[in-house]
């Protein structure tokens, strides 16, 4: 037998076979498992969150007989520069998220951006977004005006105690027990600086389209935040979720005069801020936990990058999809979207 058809014989007996290939995709998957680590998390990571992006939205058609519902159809919208936003009443009763955008206060080149997402009537939500937003801008403008500069964080945390003060005060002379979460996003010069109550979240996908988290969920569960209510003499307890002295899901709030006499619950905002000259962001996701109940950052981020040409910069798909996945919960979604031109406003509904 010559060479050349003991080497093609060779070839077709085992290279040409199922235990050769399977032998071959072995050492290729062993090479890059050794010399390329990284990429390969990376690649099983997406490839994980595309399957449960997919999975999870498979039986969409289904759902759509729901949408017939006037309390899903129920919805608000704006367009508004670089901003999208897009909520819906969803399964619950009444619609008690809120949200609010300024951009460019006064040509100051700061721009303002809210979620809002109350608990126990609309009241607090409805209050905290109007006068935060209000308050917050006056501070901006007597600054701009005396050409001084503010400390944003110091500015945000005061604002926000200074807002439930006067909340506190009117619930206490009404019996209004409503709260809600607060979520404010500022950009000026550059620098984003993010001050949270509450469980609404922000998260900003950065030039490597990775997902940064931008606030802190205040759950009862976390160590710091159970400290704390034990040591104010309060304690949590979980049915379904955990909750502050059994009745709020939430750590943080603003409102909620009843759990408010002993700081129980706090409203102190947590602030965080950002250079964006280092992030070079894409966009920005803030949004009420009816999103967050069924997505993860990450998942939020890769659906959003795929959609950032539509009309409401992918908020609209992302809180369908929300509700699609089963969320029980108003959903309130804002995208910021820091490569886009500005566009006409349209809204419906809310307030911005």
């Amino acid at each position: 037998m010559s060479y050349g058809k003991w080497i093609s014989r060779l070839m077709r007996r085992h290279c040409l076979s199922i235990e050769g290939w399977l032998t071959a995709f072995l050492c290729i998957f062993v090479y890059l498992l050794v010399f390329h680590r990284t990429s390969m998390k990376n690649f099983f990571q997406k490839t994980k969150i595309r399957f449960q992006i997919w999975w999870k939205g498979c039986y969409t058609s289904n759902c759509d007989k729901e949408l017939t519902n006037e309390k899903v159809k129920a919805s608000w919208e704006l367009r508004k520069g670089n901003v999208g936003v897009y909520a819906i009443q969803g399964r619950r009763n009444h619609m008690e998220d809120r949200f609010n955008v300024v951009l460019d206060l006064e040509h100051t080149g700061t721009s303002i951006y809210g979620i809002f997402d109350g608990h126990g009537g609309e009241f607090a939500a409805d209050f905290t977004e109007k006068t935060l937003f209000k308050t917050i801008m006056v501070r901006l403008l007597k600054a701009a005006l005396a050409g001084s500069t503010e400390d944003l964080s110091a500015l945000l945390t005061e604002e926000f105690l200074y807002v439930d003060k006067q909340l506190l005060a009117i619930e206490k002379a009404t019996n209004e027990v409503s709260g809600t979460t607060a979520l404010i996003a500022m950009v000026k010069d550059n620098i984003l600086t993010v001050a949270n109550v509450g469980d609404s979240r922000g998260v900003l996908c950065d030039c490597n389209g990775k997902a940064v988290a931008l606030s802190i969920d205040h759950k009862p569960q976390l160590l710091k935040e159970r400290k704390r209510i034990k040591k104010a003499g309060g304690f949590i307890s979980f049915n379904g979720v955990w909750r502050v002295v059994g009745v709020l899901a939430t750590s943080r709030a603003m409102g909620d005069y009843p759990l408010k006499e002993k700081n129980f619950v706090i409203a102190e905002p947590d602030v965080l801020t950002f250079d964006l000259n280092e992030v070079k962001p894409d966009f920005m996701i803030l949004a009420t936990d009816g999103l967050w109940d069924a997505f993860s950052n990450e998942e939020a981020v890769m659906y959003v990058k795929e959609r950032l040409d539509e009309p409401h910069f992918g908020a609209k798909s992302l809180v369908f999809q929300a509700y699609y996945r089963g969320s029980l919960d108003n959903i309130s979604v804002m995208i910021v979207n820091f490569k886009a031109q500005k566009i006409v406003t349209v809204r419906n509904g809310m307030s911005a």
